[in-house]
């Protein structure tokens, strides 16, 4: 929308970042089970411009998993019309996720196995 861009009519890095945060966070809450708050990004590239009109699409990848902890990396690619197959990515990232207990404190995620994914 025309109020999520900057002066240049380019979509704002911050609505992006938010997405990206959403994408990321719904990998985390199902290996969390439950409530989890973003402690981190890691890391967070802006590859191209998301403009006015773009379909933006969010994948989101699971990397690792701690005691507590989740590590998700996200990508963020645009489809630019008029040519739906017309795909750029325009963002990566990385999130990191705890898992917490409905008071609010870091708490074990349950998962069997190993913690590298």
């Amino acid at each position: 929308m025309p109020a999520d861009t900057n002066a240049y009519g380019d979509i704002f890095g911050g609505w992006l970042m938010s997405q990206a945060d959403i994408a990321g966070s719904t990998v985390a809450i199902q290996v969390a089970q439950g409530r989890i708050a973003t402690v981190a990004v890691k890391e967070f590239r802006f590859v191209a411009p998301v403009l006015v009109g773009d379909l933006v699409n969010l994948y989101a990848r699971l990397v690792r998993v701690g005691r507590s902890s989740i590590t998700v990396e996200v990508e963020a690619w645009a489809q630019r019309e008029p040519d739906p197959t017309s795909t750029h990515r325009v963002a990566t990232a990385t999130f990191t996720y705890v898992a917490v207990s409905p008071d609010g404190r870091p708490r074990p995620v349950n998962i069997a196995g190993t913690t590298e994914l």
